[in-house]
């Protein structure tokens, strides 16, 4: 039903490389995208336990059964699959041989880095864009993406997205985190998934969120780097210039999928998010998350930044580029005003040689251009990066 944008460069690089992985969070639809793109393909699900018990009673036996390639998920289950398909690989690299999804980030890198480095192609695959929604014909309205995120079977099924993103936390990220590293206390660790939704956008201070979580700092950063193994959360640093004003070095906490995040700060209904609290953090949660999708669907590795000084002077999202580089600031509010342009304006003064195109994310209808800066609603965000990227800096949105 949906269309993946990240579907093209995935048929690229299997006729470069003998093995493609993609990784992604649970349900992300990664399964789906290997199966439709490649249908021919056999599918081996690596969840199964008895398949996984084939491969370890033989897997020279097991791996012969698929002599032309095969996908296997969630490849992770089997630590010793990519050992072996490097030795098959290097014997015959056919492109696009075999085909690897995996959920578990840090997992994922240290099999592929030991045994399939220089043999793989890499590709994340995020829940769906508003790009890809729209290319669906589904054009959900800001509170609407706000509240239900973008996870397939959301819209795909019409589900309840509390019901789902409840169903998700319960059964994948708590499972998928049990299983990277010892979690002995559930109740804290969900206190610990709770208190970081309820400060996305914000500066990370791990010994406050220890301190309120009432966990050890040493295991609060244990969380996080898990929350970030299985593509939950994500960090975005800050800039660092040689510049005299001194800058932070704290990064910024985000959601890969703004509907859990909001299912975690006890969202349960879309007419909540109009004058909920965290509107407006979740509205910049989900225009940076549209930005990391933006990049890796385009099979791009995004070079995403944000700036701060010690004079409380801040841009939400600065995307670096050799040419052409961006300063975007993000406002939930419907309608513009000459003072969300405050921040850009003193920002392009401190730091010249950050953007070279300044640029509006709002909430509202309005697409124009306004004193030099690109003035973009939601839905057209992934529209004006496109055009940004040859665009003049005096071009209109």
């Amino acid at each position: 039903m949906f269309p993946r944008l990240i579907a093209r460069h995935l048929i690229d690089l299997a006729r470069q490389y003998p093995v493609v992985t993609v990784t992604g969070p649970r349900q992300s639809g990664k399964t789906t995208l290997l199966r439709r793109t490649f249908p021919d393909k056999p599918y081996v699900n690596l969840e199964a336990l008895d398949t996984r018990a084939h491969f370890l009673a033989d897997p020279r036996g097991f791996l012969a059964r698929y002599p032309d390639g095969a996908i296997f998920d969630e490849f992770q289950r089997v630590p010793d699959l990519p050992s072996w398909l490097q030795v098959l690989v290097d014997e015959a690299p056919t492109p696009g041989r075999f085909l690897l999804t995996g959920s578990q980030q840090l997992e994922v890198m240290s099999r592929v880095s030991q045994s399939l480095a220089g043999r793989t192609a890499l590709l994340k695959l995020l829940p769906l864009s508003l790009e890809e929604l729209g290319n669906a014909g589904i054009h959900p309205t800001v509170d609407r993406m706000l509240h239900a995120g973008g996870y397939p079977r959301i819209h795909a099924q019409g589900i309840d997205p509390g019901q789902m993103l409840a169903d998700y936390f319960d059964t994948f990220v708590q499972r998928d985190l049990r299983q990277l590293a010892e979690v002995r206390d559930l109740s804290l660790f969900e206190r610990f998934v709770r208190l970081c939704a309820g400060r996305i956008g914000q500066l990370l201070n791990l010994n406050n969120l220890a301190a309120d979580t009432g966990v050890s700092q040493p295991t609060a950063r244990a969380w996080l780097a898990l929350l970030e193994a299985s593509y939950v959360i994500f960090l975005l640093q800050p800039r660092h210039a040689n510049l005299r004003k001194r800058l932070v070095r704290s990064p910024k906490l985000y959601f890969h999928d703004v509907g859990l995040a909001s299912f975690l700060v006890g969202i349960n209904d879309e007419s909540q998010i109009a004058t909920h609290p965290l509107r407006g953090p979740l509205f910049e949660n989900l225009v940076v998350s549209e930005a990391v999708k933006w990049h890796f669907n385009r099979g791009r590795r995004p070079q995403l930044s944000f700036y701060r000084d010690s004079n409380g002077l801040e841009v939400d999202l600065l995307i670096e580029r050799p040419v052409r580089p961006l300063a975007i600031e993000i406002k939930s509010g419907a309608t513009v005003s000459d003072n969300m342009l405050v921040a850009l304006r003193r920002h392009a003064a401190a730091d010249p040689q950050a953007a070279s195109i300044r640029m509006l994310v709002h909430g509202g209808d309005l697409d124009a251009t306004l004193s030099g800066v690109w003035l973009v609603s939601l839905p057209h965000f992934s529209i004006a990066l496109e055009h940004s990227e040859s665009a003049t800096e005096s071009g209109s949105a």
